[in-house]
C-alpha cells in the first residue's frame, strides 16, 4: 500500500492545529499489517506519537 508523504493536520477545540508527522502513522499501519491478532497502543505526548506498543497473540487451534 503507497502511502503519498504530507502532514495530518488535526484540530481540536483546545489548542491551535497540529501536525502529525506521517512516518509514526506509517509505524502503526506497519505494526497492524504485521500481525493477525493481538493489541496496539499508542502513546501520545504533546500531540506526539511517542511510543507504540505491540501484543501480539497466537492462537493454536
Amino acid at each position: 500500500m503507497a502511502v503519498e508523504k504530507k502532514k495530518v493536520v488535526a484540530n481540536d477545540e483546545q489548542s491551535e492545529s497540529k501536525e502529525c508527522d506521517l512516518d509514526d502513522i506509517e509505524h502503526v499501519i506497519e505494526a497492524i499489517k504485521s500481525m493477525k491478532y493481538g493489541n496496539i497502543t499508542i502513546v501520545v505526548q504533546d500531540s506526539k506519537i511517542v511510543q507504540i506498543d505491540k501484543t501480539e497473540k497466537i492462537r493454536l487451534r
